[in-house]
């Protein structure tokens, strides 16, 4: 499986779990990946990242890298001499644990300072489900909410079609 194919399979992951209410898995710059040409800005603006969900890294080898640094000030500057880890896979799979910011940028200098970096505020897991209580409360005398076998059928639906991609390489 290539990475391009693992990338299908991220954005399938992810808009299952959209529909499971389950961790989500944010590919970076989606289908263009974790590249200058991409702008990481416009993408990182319309995301929420909350704890346990995962970040996907897509790049290549040759052009680009991945570091995280440890604050806002080296992030700002594009200071790589003291980065917490560096990425050079192509494929990076980062799991958010803990609330805070994250600070990632480009290995190449650069490319980070012509804006290939994202500070990843990390939210608490508990918000969604004040938001879930606050949203049944305001619509309890309105239409009932599907059951669980509705949203089941879906995820099944999505998996297959994103499965049925990667297999016949689309």
């Amino acid at each position: 499986m290539g990475a391009r194919d693992l990338l299908v399979v991220a954005i399938v992951f992810t808009a299952a779990a959209a529909v499971a209410g389950d961790p989500v898995h944010h590919v970076v710059g989606e289908d263009r990946g974790w590249d200058p040409s991409t702008d990481v800005a416009s993408w990182y603006s319309q995301r929420v990242f909350r704890v346990g969900d995962k970040i996907w890294f897509t790049y290549s080898t040759t052009q680009e890298s991945l570091v995280e640094l440890r604050n806002e000030e080296d992030f700002t500057s594009c200071d790589l001499s003291n980065p917490i880890k560096m990425y050079t896979d192509g494929l990076d799979t980062i799991s958010l644990e803990g609330e805070g910011i994250r600070y990632f940028v480009s290995g190449n200098t650069e490319s980070c300072k012509n804006g290939l970096k994202i500070p990843v505020k990390i939210q608490p897991k508990e918000q969604i489900m004040a938001q879930n209580n606050v949203g049944s409360m305001a619509v309890a005398d309105g239409p009932t909410v599907p059951s669980a076998s509705t949203n089941l059928n879906g995820l099944s639906y999505i998996l297959i079609v994103g499965l049925s991609i990667c297999l016949l390489g689309l």
